[in-house]
């Protein structure tokens, strides 16, 4: 096990960026930056041994700054959408960034975490890094100085282990994702349709035509947002149903058939063609799978000069469901003052 420091660039400040690549002794690597508290790489081997870089992402700082697509992201306070951007606790109403073209906020709007600088510390004890953010009273309209970390630890069982810690000084919002695009082929292989996907989920959020949930959990049974069993995503992601039809595809909130609080596994993702195994772990109560359909609405050279396009990495974001501190009917991402937040995800691969 081993974590070396590299240059990354400079912010548009002048601050130094560094990259922190975390090897096991299996020889699995993965890479993130300070900026953003970001995932840049992460190198498995394949069924013949070769090294695939399975995640979306780029060669250049500079792209991180723009990064349309979220790659590798941190995001914060609050993953996922939020119906007219704005909510409301103890019974003020509090305004979010409009940064949809249907006036709802995304990923927490304009000036999310994963285009800050994080502080960091390394421990080569437990193979991990820790990125560490100050996010001040009305930060992006969410209320409270929230104190925030993401700890990036590989296990050498192959599990990229994701960590959430956080604590307020008000009641607000907390409800962190990761924004990774995953293509088990690598990230320069072209579309992930031929992937299987096994989602342990019975209810799936119904969306109104702005993606936001109406508040109803709909039986996935019959419909092609079943994955209870592993099917091929490209099966029915163009298919003559009107859900898909909506988000071009998959980009939908499934709700976890948890069986107990803690963390458990969810999701697995699989390729034949590379041999390669992906379980999701989370003690969170929903993932949502985008299947990556607006990739090339903003196009950007990535790794290797390879230009991305759509369907070209799916993500399996862990969290709250969209839109939950408006419906009454989902569990609640309101985080009380000065209670301590906690999460984990584990992306395992095999």
């Amino acid at each position: 096990m081993s974590i070396s420091v590299s240059d990354f660039g400079k912010t548009i400040k002048g601050e130094k960026v560094f990259l922190f690549t975390v090897t096991n002794e299996n020889g699995i690597t993965a890479t993130f930056t300070n900026w953003g508290a970001t995932i840049v790489s992460i190198f498995v081997p394949n069924k013949e041994g070769k090294m695939l870089d399975v995640v979306l992402g780029f060669d250049k700082l500079e792209d991180y700054f723009v990064n349309h697509c979220y790659f590798g992201a941190t995001i914060g306070r609050n993953g996922n959408r939020v119906k007219s951007a704005c909510f409301n606790i103890n019974g003020k109403t509090y305004q979010l960034d409009k940064n949809e073209r249907n006036k709802n906020n995304l990923h927490s709007g304009f000036n999310g975490y994963q285009k800050r600088l994080w502080d960091y510390s390394i421990d080569e004890t437990s193979n991990s890094v820790t990125f560490k953010l100050f996010s001040p009273d009305m930060d992006q309209g969410f209320p409270g100085n929230f104190d925030v970390s993401v700890t990036y630890t590989l296990s050498n069982d192959n599990g990229l282990e994701i960590t959430y810690n956080g604590i307020c000084d008000k009641d607000t919002i907390a409800n962190m994702t990761n924004h990774s695009y995953f293509n088990l082929n690598g990230h320069n292989s072209g579309a992930i349709v031929t992937h299987y996907l096994q989602i342990n989920s019975k209810k799936f959020a119904m969306i109104d035509n702005e993606s936001i949930p109406t508040g109803e959990l709909l039986d996935v049974e019959g419909t092609p947002l079943d994955f209870r069993k592993f099917r091929k995503i490209a099966d029915d992601i163009d298919g003559d149903f009107e859900l898909l039809k909506l988000t071009k595809g998959y980009d939908h909130s499934f709700l976890i058939d948890k069986k107990s609080s803690g963390l458990e596994k969810v999701a697995t993702l699989k390729s034949e063609e590379s041999g390669i195994s992906m379980d999701v772990y989370t003690d969170c109560l929903a993932v949502q799978f985008y299947a990556g359909n607006y990739i090339d609405e903003v196009p950007q050279t990535g790794k290797g000069g390879f230009i991305y396009p759509n369907r070209s990495g799916l993500c399996l974001e862990t969290g709250f469901l969209p839109n939950s501190m408006n419906e009454p009917n989902f569990a609640s991402p309101i985080l009380r003052a000065n209670k301590e937040y906690n999460s984990k995800t584990i992306y395992k691969f095999y």
